[in-house]
């Protein structure tokens, strides 16, 4: 721990420095290189997995099962349906979820009591529902739009927040990033995507836009008056910003992403609980991308945008002038002897 405290102070007064931004092009390439795989994986696998939400059909639940085996609902269903492909979820303890295709009115009530008797409970602890498509056709338009808003929202604000609408594109580039490749790695997954899942995405969001705007705030403050000043250019200054809050952005990620773990593992696999995997997985993700992302993305990014400025390259060359000059008298005593 005082290791970490100490690397921490030396990132911080920048007697160490990890070269975040001079390294752009790697970053960005690896980057494009995740992006493009993330946007494959779905299309490779035919899509996501969409949840019942999202598609329609018909939901059981049974309550009070003394077997929670999957394989029995699964076999329930199909020998009434056989081109049903049901999904047996085991929601809570003693509580199955049986999900599958729509079915008409006389197949419900078949598929009702096929998994009375395959699981041993009475009448009453089978229930079911139905979601139309028309139904999910609405949440898939009512998610894209609500993630939409937030983007543009999110854009907005930054802008009016840091007075430069550069700052904004740069953060929303890391937005997207995180957006995208949360995504493929989700579909890689095969875990249903719910409105659960579509909350944890726009979390995610939130969540980088917040270690955005903690590193941003820095990198603003450092380049406040960046035209007087001849000991760093913009672009170093940027890098000692990232360096400065990295630390703090690792501690928060960690910070944030266990209990998501402990629900992950502990209360999924463990357990057995499966309502909450698709919300811990999408949060999972998306924190350990989203503090990866302001810092490989975002930062450098900004940085990028800014240093073609003429004022800005004007302030550049006068720190290497400097440089030069001083390099140049460091040199001129040993040149003498």
């Amino acid at each position: 721990m005082a290791r970490f405290s100490t690397f921490g102070n030396e990132l911080y007064t920048g007697e160490r420095s990890i070269e975040f931004i001079a390294k752009r092009k790697t970053w960005f390439s690896i980057t494009l290189v995740l992006i493009v795989v993330s946007i494959l994986i779905p299309i490779f696998k035919g899509g996501f997995n969409l949840g019942i939400d999202f598609q329609g059909g018909s939901q059981f639940t049974v309550s009070n099962v003394a077997d929670e085996d999957i394989s029995a609902g699964e076999e329930a269903v199909i020998s009434v349906v056989p081109e049903a492909e049901p999904k047996v979820t085991n929601i809570s303890n003693n509580t199955m979820r049986v999900q599958t295709n729509q079915l008409n009115d006389e197949q419900t009530l078949e598929v009702r009591d096929a998994l009375r008797e395959a699981y041993g409970v009475s009448e009453q602890e089978v229930t079911s529902t139905y979601i139309g498509p028309a139904w999910g056709q609405d949440v898939t338009q009512q998610a894209i739009q609500g993630l939409v808003i937030f983007v543009a929202l999110a854009s907005v604000l930054m802008a009016i927040y840091f007075r430069t609408w550069k700052m904004s594109l740069a953060s929303i580039s890391g937005m997207v990033t995180v957006l995208i490749t949360t995504a493929g790695l989700y579909s890689l997954s095969d875990f249903e995507v719910t409105p659960s899942a579509i909350i944890g995405f726009l979390t995610i969001l939130g969540y980088s836009l917040y270690d955005t705007v903690v590193v941003f705030d820095k990198i603003r403050e450092n380049t406040l008056e960046i035209d007087k000043s001849t000991k760093r250019t913009f672009a170093e200054q940027v890098n000692l910003a990232v360096n400065q809050t990295l630390v703090r952005s690792i501690n928060t990620s960690v910070v944030a992403v266990l209990p998501v773990a402990s629900i992950l593992v502990i209360g999924v696999y463990l357990l057995g609980a499966g309502t909450l995997r698709d919300l811990a997985l999408a949060l999972f993700i998306g924190i350990l991308i989203g503090a990866a992302t302001t810092i490989f993305v975002a930062a450098p990014m900004y940085s990028w945008l800014r240093e073609r400025e003429p004022e800005l390259q004007k302030q550049a060359k006068k720190v290497h002038q400097r440089r030069s000059r001083e390099a140049a008298e460091a040199a001129q005593p040993t040149a003498t002897a």
